[in-house]
C-alpha cells in the first residue's frame, strides 16, 4: 500500500508541476491584442538596445529616421528611404531604410527584390537582391549570407498595406576605408547614391 500511495504522490506533484510550468509559459508568452501597430500608439519612441540602436515594442531594431541618405521612388509604388549606411566591427556595412506604399491600395513585393541565386530563393521573400556598387573601386558587393544561405537583410516582405511603411535593412561586406560613396542598387528601383558613414 505505501508503494501505491508513493506512486500517487508523485503523480500528483509531476501533474501539479507540469500545470504550474505551462501556466507560467502561456503568461510569459503573452498576447497580442490583435491591434495593429497604428493602434498601438506611436507618441512612445523606441527604446535603446545595449548597442546603442532603438528597438520598437517587439524588441526588433528600428533605423534611425532623423537622417536620409536617398530617396528611391519606383514605378510600382514602392519607395525606398534610405537613412544610414554605417561601418561596424568586423568588416560589414549595414545600410536601414523604410519602405514606404506610396499608393492607396495594397501593393505586392516583386520577387525580383529576392536576388537571382535559389539558394537565397528557397528563404522566401527578401532584398536578397540588393547590391552595392563602388564604382571608384570598380566593385560590386552582394548581400551577405549566414551559414544556412539565409541573406542577412529584411525577410518576409510580401504585402505592404497602403500608406504603411516597413523598416528595412540589409548587410554587405565593407567597401574599403577610401570609399566613402557606393550606389545601391534594389531590382526594379532606380540606383542612388548614398554616403558611408
Amino acid at each position: 500500500m505505501s508503494i501505491r500511495h508513493g506512486v500517487t504522490t508523485r503523480r500528483v506533484a509531476t501533474a501539479a508541476l507540469l500545470a504550474t510550468a505551462l501556466s507560467l509559459s502561456l503568461t510569459a508568452c503573452g498576447g497580442d491584442d490583435g491591434g495593429s501597430a497604428k493602434d498601438k500608439g506611436s507618441s512612445s519612441a523606441p527604446a535603446a538596445t545595449g548597442n546603442g540602436k532603438p528597438q520598437d515594442d517587439g524588441g526588433n531594431s528600428v533605423p534611425d529616421t532623423s537622417k536620409t541618405l536617398a530617396t528611391i521612388n519606383g514605378s510600382n509604388g514602392f519607395q525606398f528611404v534610405i537613412h544610414g549606411a554605417s561601418r561596424d566591427e568586423g568588416g560589414f556595412l549595414t545600410v536601414t531604410g523604410t519602405l514606404k506604399n506610396t499608393m492607396s491600395k495594397k501593393l505586392f513585393a516583386p520577387i525580383q527584390w529576392n536576388g537571382q541565386e535559389s539558394n537565397v530563393k528557397r528563404t522566401g521573400p527578401s532584398l536578397g537582391g540588393t547590391t552595392l556598387v563602388d564604382k571608384a573601386g570598380k566593385k560590386r558587393y552582394y548581400v551577405l549570407r549566414d551559414t544556412d544561405g539565409f541573406p542577412l537583410t529584411t525577410t518576409g516582405i510580401t504585402g505592404v498595406d497602403a500608406g504603411a511603411e516597413v523598416a528595412v535593412f540589409a548587410q554587405f561586406p565593407a567597401p574599403p576605408d577610401s570609399t566613402s560613396q557606393v550606389d545601391i542598387q534594389i531590382p526594379l528601383m532606380p540606383t542612388a547614391t548614398i554616403e558611408i558613414s
